[in-house]
């Protein structure tokens, strides 16, 4: 056997599947203790896929999960975190429905339901950036009266940031011709993930797309850590008081993944304090991935 090579298992489990199909892949590796930083890149690379989650021992939780794009490291991934305990429940190494993840931007809850993992986000904060709308609707191809009436672009944060931008209807949605390197420089000067474009939906409460070509992802198919923020502003910024909202994404990517995110507000006297996203995750495949050890 060459020492200096280490391979490693990686199971790929499609998250936020819509009625069984669909969803958004992750890479879950367990196990991962030994792993470095570049190791977790040198793997995430090769896998692929948006993201790559990396399960690990934790001192206070019950796992320590890092998640890396194939270029870099992330704070918190809404569909592999729900992957991830999927999978740790199909395997049995779970067996209550609370658990916890340790991140490197602190702990997080997890609940089980069922065959659905949920994931704590925080209470949101949102951040104006009017001065920025004629540079947003250029990277995306769209005009001023494509947009929601009544609705303003603005960044909201739960972990991560991301911009929301509403427009009118699906068909503005299907529509949208994005310029990725303006996305981009603006996802880097507002310091974003990326944008999270949403229309209100027949089916759903909303139908969405997320870009984020700064993290190596142009357009992806579920994004928990951006649904999350968008049922926040559905609350909090369009007066839609539900305390349970089903956001609809990936449905008009070129290749269609339509994905189902539930996302759960956890409110006191009116006012959001926790959030909790998640939907269903579904094993297909597993990768042998070597790197240089």
């Amino acid at each position: 056997m060459d020492k200096s090579k280490k391979t490693v298992t990686v199971q790929i489990l499609n998250a936020f599947a819509e009625n069984g199909q669909g969803g958004n892949p992750a890479g879950v590796v367990l196990d991962a203790d030994d792993l470095s930083v570049q190791d977790k890149l040198q793997i995430s690379k090769q896998v692929g896929l948006s993201e790559t989650a990396f399960v690990s021992t934790s001192k206070t939780e019950d796992f320590k999960l890092d998640f890396f794009t194939p270029t870099r490291q992330i704070a918190h991934c809404g569909h592999a975190t729900v992957a991830t305990f999927s999978y740790l429940k199909q395997l049995g190494k779970l067996k209550k429905n609370i658990s916890s993840k340790e991140t490197i931007d602190g702990k997080r809850s997890i609940e089980l339901k069922g065959d659905l993992a949920f994931m704590e986000q925080l209470a949101p904060t949102y951040t104006q950036v009017n001065d920025q709308t004629h540079v947003i609707l250029k990277s995306l191809g769209i005009q001023q009266t494509d947009l929601l009436p009544n609705a303003p672009i603005v960044v909201v944060h739960t972990g991560n940031s991301f911009l929301m931008i509403p427009v009118k209807d699906e068909n503005v949605l299907a529509k949208l011709i994005p310029q990725f390197q303006l996305i981009t420089e603006l996802s880097n000067a507002l310091n974003l993930i990326g944008y999270y474009v949403f229309a209100p939906s027949t089916q759903y409460d909303a139908t969405a797309r997320m870009f984020a070509p700064s993290y190596g992802i142009l357009e992806e198919s579920g994004t928990g850590m951006a649904a999350g923020p968008l049922a926040c502003y559905l609350y909090d910024k369009l007066g839609i008081t539900k305390e349970a909202f089903h956001i609809q994404q990936g449905k008009y990517m070129s290749k269609p993944s339509p994905s189902l995110i539930i996302v759960h507000l956890k409110l006191q006297q009116h006012s959001i304090k926790s959030v909790m996203a998640g939907g269903k995750g579904i094993a297909s495949k597993k990768m042998k991935i070597t790197i240089n050890a």
